[in-house]
């Protein structure tokens, strides 16, 4: 069971390539007026996957609210479950669906400090926060660092937005990373004043270093704030083998949907909402692993993860095959 969702009526106003394997859209509802949004937003867009079937995939706001379009930037992934390619193929004029914004990532203004830290493609949701705290440091004086990383530097696609953004702020706000060499989150916490808050968005290991640095610099983890689509894994995407017995399920789950939209075709009772590896409330129990898993997920904790007896479907995914069990029971019918 997914927790509802309104969906509006909506055309592709233009699009933009920011670099060879990033592209930005700007969409608007058909209906009068284009909603505003806070810092940290996102939408939910329904995209016709390889001709076949609908899925659901959800993308950041960029940038503080525009009054005419919502913006949003796509990668490409040509190994992927196929929502990218299928946004690429859009152009103007095109109509999809897409959900009112909705915000699982609130920016806090009462910090006395801030670290925002974005790798790839995960600076779509944090360029609207460092423009607000932008202007909320020139008012304040609160401590400001950003750090914008990614494996090319033609991959840094809003650093002018966000240089523009900083200009005339006091010190080395701004610090733009590039290529192989490790960024030392350790040093940059160590900075960061008591009681500030670190915001992060990009791939799950860059995540999971952050947190293991954030834990070990004994900061609450309350000032932590992440968000990730469970887009990036250790493990390819690929097809692999679902059961579960409880339900009389042995499928193939293909590489271009989720264990979750497997579960449920095959009738398996579920409950999810995020749907990106962050409430948790979609997880299932492990019965048994052939091969590995790929947790892609950021509810879960590294123990949890190394023990292989939970997986959030949602995001999370396995090579070889996977047994799960659900949570219903006959007797709750």
């Amino acid at each position: 069971m997914k927790i509802s969702q309104n969906w509006l009526q909506a055309t592709v106003v233009a699009t933009r390539d920011l670099s060879p394997s990033v592209r930005q859209f700007d969409i608007a509802p058909l209906a009068d007026g284009v909603p505003a949004y806070p810092e940290g937003a996102h939408l939910q867009v329904q995209v016709m996957v390889r001709g076949t079937h609908m899925q659901t995939r959800s993308y950041s706001l960029v940038g503080l609210p525009d009054p005419s379009v919502w913006r949003i930037a796509v990668k490409r992934l040509e190994d992927g479950r196929g929502g990218s390619l299928a946004m690429w193929q859009l152009a103007a004029g095109d109509r999809l669906m897409v959900s009112e914004p909705q915000n699982h990532f609130p920016l806090d203004l009462t910090a006395p400090g801030y670290l925002v830290v974005a790798g790839g493609i995960g600076i779509t949701p944090l360029v609207g926060m460092v423009q607000k705290l932008a202007s909320h440091a020139r008012a304040t004086g609160a401590y400001l660092r950003v750090l914008y990383g990614a494996r090319e530097r033609s991959e840094l696609v809003f650093s002018t937005e966000l240089r523009a953004a900083l200009q005339s702020l006091p010190g080395d706000v701004l610090q733009l990373h590039d290529g192989p060499a490790p960024i030392d989150f350790a040093g940059e916490i160590a900075a960061l004043p008591a009681g500030g808050q670190l915001y992060c968005c990009g791939p799950v290991p860059m995540l999971e270093a952050l947190k293991l640095a954030w834990s070990d610099a004994g900061r609450p983890i309350s000032d932590l704030r992440f968000e990730t689509f469970g887009s990036s894994g250790r493990l390819p995407t690929k097809a692999f083998r679902l059961q579960v017995p409880r339900h009389g399920v042995d499928i193939m789950v293909p590489s271009d949907i989720t264990l979750l939209e497997a579960l449920e075709g095959a009738g398996v009772p579920t409950i999810s909402d995020c749907r990106r590896g962050e409430c948790g409330l979609c997880t299932m129990d492990v019965l048994a692993v052939e091969g590995e898993l790929d947790h892609r997920d950021v509810f879960l904790g590294s123990h949890e993860k190394a023990a292989c007896n939970r997986i959030c479907p949602c995001v999370s995914r396995a090579v070889g095959g996977v047994t799960l069990d659900s949570s219903w029971r006959p007797d709750q019918t």
